[in-house]
């Protein structure tokens, strides 16, 4: 089974912290891009493919209409099945309503991922949030009302401010909801971004700091019941992302709409970052990212990410044995400093293995490499 991802272009304003391609939200431009979605869904009719997620993500797709929403819903089960599927939504807490909510449970969403942020007004004005905490609050307690049973909810740790005390605050108000998955994200300047600047560089956590915050945050979600199963990703027993979960465990997706990825038929592509473009386009265009990928290194790189970590059986299986034996010998290096653990045939990264985790995957790969 493969995963849908479809990316929503389209945001009511710009966070100045975003990098993800987004354009104003326009009721003519939607209803065209929706138009497109569908149509490029109708592709892969006679193809045979199956999934069993599909994700919305965006930009802000809670900016669509419930009716909107239904119409891709309703073409990607005709084409994709989506038998048992799990459907999520990203929101923005200011822009839903009952109405809406209940909107999108009729069209098949059965998932929603809130970008709350903080529960901290201060912090959500700096990081330019159109919401505020009681608002927040509201969004989430509505769509428990009426019947979502499967919510997550963003927290962005590092901002202008931020400490542990902080970030306890937080996580406390944001497990006193009815959410039953966190991601935790570690506040990042983006390039080209208006954030991309000196001034904020040296109002927002550095560092050193940044680690202590996401230590703190995930010690703290832990406490409450929310178990970490991913760098970034905290859920309740049951609650994990199916989909999320298929990019680290190296399952093929397909994406659709301007700036969407897909990994299918052993390449990766991209639709291009132009919405007019796609729009106009009677196939999205594709531009090829990885004509062929390397398998072995994409299970080292996204596997251990996963709190699981990755098997040493199955790196034999990509490599070799003396290549599974060569990475063995420099994860007990990592693992003597604390950054790694080691077991009969699993190699998994620590938290504080995390926070250093490019460097680790990096010297991992270049030991089966050598």
């Amino acid at each position: 089974m493969i995963g849908i991802y479809v990316h929503v272009p389209f945001c009511l304003r710009k966070c100045p912290y975003c990098s993800f391609y987004s354009v104003p939200f326009s009721a003519e431009n939607s209803d065209a891009y929706v138009e497109a979605v569908c149509r490029n869904m109708e592709r892969y009719r006679d193809v045979g493919a199956e999934a069993d997620t599909l994700y919305f993500g965006g930009g802000t797709p809670s900016v669509l209409a419930a009716e909107q929403i239904w119409r891709i819903v309703k073409t990607c089960r005709e084409v994709f099945g989506l038998k048992n599927a799990e459907i999520t939504l990203e929101a923005n807490p200011c822009t839903v309503d009952e109405e809406k909510l209940i909107g999108y449970r009729q069209a098949g969403v059965n998932r929603l991922s809130f970008g709350i942020q903080s529960a901290d007004d201060e912090k959500l004005r700096f990081l330019g949030r159109l919401h505020d905490r009681d608002t927040a609050v509201k969004a989430v307690e509505l769509a428990a009302k009426v019947g979502f049973t499967n919510i997550s909810g963003d927290l962005m740790l590092g901002s202008v401010g931020e400490d542990s005390e902080s970030i306890k605050r937080s996580v406390d108000a944001l497990c006193a909801l009815p959410l039953n998955h966190i991601s935790a994200y570690m506040l990042k300047i983006e390039e080209g971004t208006a954030f991309d600047c000196d001034e904020v560089r040296n109002k927002v956590a550095d560092d050193d700091k940044m680690c202590d915050l996401y230590l703190t945050a995930a010690e703290e979600l832990e406490a409450h019941g929310f178990m970490q199963y991913e760098i970034s990703n905290f859920a309740k027993e049951g609650f994990q992302s199916r989909h999320n979960n298929k990019y680290w465990e190296c399952e093929e997706y397909l994406g659709f709409g301007p700036s969407a990825h897909s990994f299918y038929g052993g390449k990766r592509y991209c639709c291009p970052s132009d919405v007019k473009r796609f729009i106009e386009s009677e196939i999205q265009p594709e531009i090829i990212t990885e004509e062929s990928v390397d398998s072995g290194e994409e299970y080292i790189l996204l596997g251990l990410r996963l709190s699981k970590g990755i098997s040493l059986d199955r790196v034999t299986q990509l490599y070799s044995p003396e290549a599974a034996e060569s990475l063995l010998k420099r994860a007990k290096l990592f693992e003597s400093h604390g950054l790694a653990e080691v077991g009969e045939d699993r190699v998994k990264l620590t938290r504080k293995g995390y926070l250093v985790s490019n460097g680790i995957i990096a010297e991992l790969i270049d030991a089966v490499n050598s």
